[in-house]
């Protein structure tokens, strides 16, 4: 379902993929290892929350791995300022919020960096669109279906939709066909288990594959 874009250019790898690989695992052992993994397979944008235990190491790990390539490393679960400036040291790309943050807003306003910022409902929509977020992160889609996304572009045709929740190769070219600028490749990808077991072959194959079901350009 095509819809009036308008797509902010420093998330290039983000658009042009169409997924956002997002880490959630109690901690992670080899972040450089995995984000290659996910590169091998097709996805360049990697996420790494908040709830990961050691996650500033992480970023960090990371983003020196994604130095002189095409890969875009970010901070999700984002919630307070203190965790933005925390990842801004860190030297990332982007950030994710589950809900909207006014105070990581205007974080990443101040410092030129692309937020994805979470919401649901029309008006936590607006919201976040109109406090500068370059996209609005839609969360949990899986509670109301890629039908959903279709229905929001009718009062914001202009605002990237990425749903996030419940999305795996099974129904990812459906959120995509309803009208997502991308999708979240979540534990259907990046196991905690897989990740645990530095189980890297296997993470890049279901990568693939995630990739392989969204199908050609939209």
């Amino acid at each position: 379902m095509p819809f009036d874009k308008t797509l902010d250019e420093r998330l290039s790898q983000l658009w042009e993929d169409r997924v956002v690989a997002v880490v959630r695992a109690e901690s992670v052992p080899d972040p450089a290892a995995l984000c290659e993994a996910l590169c091998r397979g097709g996805i360049r944008t990697v996420e790494f929350t908040f709830t990961i235990s050691n996650i500033e190491e992480c970023l960090q790990a990371a983003v020196t791995a994604a130095e002189g390539t095409d890969m875009a490393i970010g901070a999700g679960t984002v919630l307070t300022a203190d965790q933005a400036k925390r990842a801004i040291d860190a030297g990332v790309r982007f950030f994710v919020t589950p809900c909207h943050q006014p105070d990581v807003a205007e974080m990443a306003g101040d410092h030129g960096i692309p937020l994805l910022d979470g919401a649901m409902t029309p008006s936590e929509v607006h919201a976040a669109h109109r406090h500068g977020a370059a996209a609005v992160k839609i969360f949990p889609a899986g509670a109301v279906g890629p039908r959903y996304l279709k229905d929001l572009h009718g009062p914001f045709p202009d605002i990237a939709l990425v749903p996030s929740g419940g999305i795996d190769a099974s129904n990812a070219h459906s959120y995509l066909s309803h009208g997502a600028a991308a999708v979240t490749a979540g534990t259907s990808v990046v196991s905690p288990a897989l990740v645990a077991g530095s189980h890297w072959g296997e993470i890049e194959a279901r990568a693939a594959h995630f990739v392989t079901s969204l199908g050609g350009p939209s």
